[in-house]
């Protein structure tokens, strides 16, 4: 039966001449035998200790900001596994590996399948402009990477981000899923979408 396992890994974002301490999530979704690694931010081995001896399908990049993407190719190398990245974040995985490229893209409304379930790429710009969720109907679950917290939209005062589109992508692609879908963020604690679409206004008030 598919489940959701979790770890958290600490290191550092950097961008625009700035670096900052961080927690990052790392979400695995499969069943006993095979799984999907959500996002490789800091730690191979704790990424590893959470896979266990299961087969690793897919590593998918919600966005390629450094702290989500720093350990995938050496992800990858030890799992056999692909790197899948929306191509419109090439630019902020080049700032990171100039050198390795990602093994695949991931596209607005394909479908990755592990353990009988499937996962359905949500294309979200404005934290990133390849900034994906994925929505696990199976599990009433959505990963969101740094596009939705709880709380409100990801950061967008930094370099290749935007508002007002962090804003639109999380109101016609997340704002509509059933309420009580579970949002696994990129950083800190879980949420639902009916506990944060009450809020929308608020955001737009207090801006990025």
């Amino acid at each position: 039966m598919a489940r959701v396992d979790h770890a958290v890994t600490r290191g550092t974002f950097s961008l625009d001449d700035q670096t900052f301490a961080v927690d990052n999530n790392v979400w695995v979704v499969g069943d006993d035998t095979e799984c999907v690694v959500i996002d490789a931010p800091h730690d191979v081995d704790a990424i590893l200790r959470v896979v266990g001896g299961r087969e690793v399908k897919a590593i998918l990049a919600t966005h390629a900001h450094d702290d989500h993407v720093r350990v995938a190719p050496d992800l990858a190398r030890a799992t056999g596994a692909p790197v899948l990245l929306h191509p419109a974040d090439r630019v902020l995985w080049d700032l990171t590996h100039p050198d390795v490229a990602p093994d695949g893209e991931l596209a607005d409304g394909q479908v990755v399948e592990v353990a009988d379930i499937a996962l359905h790429v949500l294309h979200t710009p404005g934290h990133a402009p390849g900034a994906c969720c994925f929505h696990v109907p199976a599990l009433g679950a959505v990963f969101t990477g740094d596009t939705l917290f709880h709380g409100g939209p990801g950061a967008t005062g930094r370099s290749y981000s935007d508002f007002d589109l962090i804003v639109d992508s999380i109101s016609r692609r997340l704002l509509t899923l059933p309420e009580r879908t579970v949002v696994h963020t990129g950083h800190g604690e879980d949420t639902t979408i009916g506990a944060e679409a009450p809020h929308r206004g608020d955001w737009l008030t207090r801006g990025r």
